[in-house]
């Protein structure tokens, strides 16, 4: 048996998590040893009863071991553990990391420079408006938009991502291969083509009351942030702004109506110390190492490694227009001949790429130092 068939068994077996695991490893070295151990043996290890050595003394009479690798191949999934160099490297920072993470799709490197946005299942048009605003944003600039794959705010910001073309994970609180809510079959297939569905769960697990907390862990401790876009004083949403607290991690929440009970939830972040945001701007303002220095104009303290920064038809069009002297945005849009929305994009990937600056009153003009090849 190798160790990752190991550790996948492991994550089976109920009441052994990642905080026993870790205790069990101090004793017997290497996942296959604790599956081959005694009951007597596994009791000495601090942490662990009599019920949670049984259960793992036992483990081949209550796990399907075989079954669960025959089900991850034939569902098209991979499972990645601490030891394999794709596992979210802000996620082994938690205090739980988990034991396994089933994959559908594929996490890459630049998933390290990732955002979670969330919020309520029970919504309003200006929080579902908002949220893919700015999963389009966000994923456009090259951030990958994590979220729970809920209906809701979560729906919205995948589905603004993936329109921008960028990634977008989806963390369930279900075993892979189940679609909740049921609505969401297709969005979680176009998800695993333009980024991946993870889960710690094995195959089949229902989601209860229990697995979403779990999996809102996974969230704020996979991401370099959290946005709450439209909470109540009552949802999950906010469980995942704790644990992005208690990781260390930056919280940010968009404010609403003062007498709209769908705000009450980011009124109170507010309250508490998470930054308002207004627009992605004020998410990236917190992560401009998201954006090398490569991808940044020259300066006399620090040459630029690109001769020059390559733009996007649209970031052409918005640029070209664009001098010394401040421009409105409406003027903006009216000379780009483009979609306000994409307009709007443009000049916050301009903005990025210190090629424009924004002045109070949505005045825009080129940075004194912008260069391009055009």
């Amino acid at each position: 048996m190798e160790n990752k068939e190991a550790l996948i068994a492991l994550n089976m077996i109920e009441n052994v998590g990642p905080v026993r695991l870790r205790q069990l490893l101090q004793t017997f070295g290497e996942p296959k040893a604790i599956l081959q151990a005694t009951s007597p043996e596994l009791q000495r290890v601090h942490g662990i009863g009599i019920d949670t050595a049984e259960a793992i003394a036992t483990w081949e009479s209550r796990v399907d071991l075989q079954g669960e690798l025959r089900r991850l191949r034939d569902y098209g999934c991979t499972v990645i553990t601490q030891a394999d160099e794709d596992y979210p490297p802000l996620l082994r920072q938690i205090y739980d990391p988990p034991i396994v993470l089933y994959v559908r799709g594929t996490l890459q490197p630049r998933d390290k420079n990732s955002v979670a946005l969330v919020g309520s299942r029970q919504n309003t048009p200006y929080g579902i408006e908002t949220a893919r605003r700015f999963g389009y944003q966000l994923a456009y600039l090259g951030v990958t938009v994590v979220s729970g794959g809920a209906r809701g705010i979560d729906t919205a910001a995948h589905q603004g991502a993936l329109r921008s073309g960028g990634r977008t994970i989806a963390v369930l609180g279900t075993g892979i291969n189940l679609v909740f809510p049921p609505e969401n079959a297709s969005l979680y297939d176009q998800i695993s083509s333009q980024g991946a569905v993870i889960t710690q769960f094995p195959f089949n697990r229902p989601a209860d009351k229990q697995s979403f907390p779990i999996r809102n862990r996974i969230v704020a401790g996979m991401t370099l942030g959290t946005v709450v876009v439209e909470a109540n004083l009552s949802s999950g949403a906010l469980i995942t702004a704790n644990f992005a607290t208690d990781y260390g991690r930056q919280v940010f929440a968009v404010p609403g109506r003062i007498d709209s009970p769908r705000s009450k939830g980011c009124h109170e972040l507010i309250k508490k110390g998470a930054k308002l945001c207004e627009g992605a701007e004020d998410i990236l303002s917190e992560f401009e190492y998201l954006f090398p220095r490569s991808n940044r104009p020259d300066t006399p303290e620090q040459p630029s490694l690109l001769p020059a920064l390559e733009l996007t038809p649209h970031e052409q069009a918005v640029f070209s227009i664009l001098g010394a002297a401040e421009s409105p945005v409406d003027e903006v849009i009216r000379r780009s001949g483009l979609p306000a929305s994409t307009v709007s994009v443009a000049l916050l990937a301009l903005e990025m790429k210190r090629l424009v600056r924004q002045l109070p009153g949505k005045l825009f003009r080129r940075a004194d130092e912008a260069r391009t090849s055009q």
